[in-house]
């Protein structure tokens, strides 16, 4: 079984993740800001870690690391706050906790970005715009890092229970996901270090999650 290092343990996909983690008998330990939010990550049966991103250095998040086997990093502005809460998250945050996994030596480093199509085709403020540009930066940044990575890019994300079921793959057509099902592919893509050093765009689709994950293995 593996220890996950979730950062962004309190987010919305953060959550479903340690939830899932934990269920399968792995170790889930989830970064937060907030006191309140540890009582709820103990619930989903996760070990709660308290740390801010923006103020943390790379030594500091790498004591936090220490001990974990891959990293997951579901932590992002979500185009909210501001170009400067996104630059803090989604960009220097992303960078830090590549330079932390570093230090660490952790090998296995998981990115949440953004699908590419990411409301194209509809007015969209300056600063989704931005939001964009960083989250494609960020996946340069952790590409040549020389880590173990995987980004996945889901879709639109919604809170519609999740079917179990997606389409994941190199490149496919834009579309909306569960965060359950996020969360359920992630699970797998912890569980099949075999799928490494890959980009892969994620909807919700026909295939159950696990066959969807494996197919990408071979």
């Amino acid at each position: 079984m593996a220890t996950v290092f979730i950062v962004g343990g309190a987010g919305q996909v953060g959550r479903r993740l340690a939830q899932r983690l934990a269920a399968r008998g792995h170790a889930a330990r989830a970064l937060h800001r907030a006191p309140a939010q540890a009582a709820e990550l103990e619930v989903l049966g996760a070990t709660p870690v308290a740390g801010d991103l923006r103020q943390l250095d790379a030594a500091g998040l790498a004591a936090l690391l220490a001990g974990s086997d891959a990293v997951v990093f579901s932590a992002g502005a979500g185009g909210k706050g501001g170009p400067e809460l996104t630059d803090a998250i989604d960009g220097r945050g992303l960078e830090l906790a590549v330079a932390a996994t570093r230090q660490a030596g952790i090998r296995r480093f998981l990115l949440v970005s953004a699908f590419p199509e990411a409301a194209r085709g509809r007015h969209v403020s300056d600063t989704f715009e931005h939001y964009i540009a960083v989250k494609k930066r960020a996946d340069v940044h952790l590409v040549d890092s020389g880590l173990d990575w995987v980004i996945l890019r889901p879709g639109t994300l919604t809170d519609a229970p999740g079917t179990g079921r997606v389409r994941a793959g190199l490149a496919i057509p834009y579309g909306e996901v569960p965060r359950d099902d996020v969360a359920a592919t992630l699970l797998e893509l912890v569980e099949r270090p075999a799928v490494n050093r890959v980009i892969v765009e994620l909807t919700a689709g026909a295939t159950p999650v696990g066959e969807a994950v494996q197919a990408l293995a071979r």
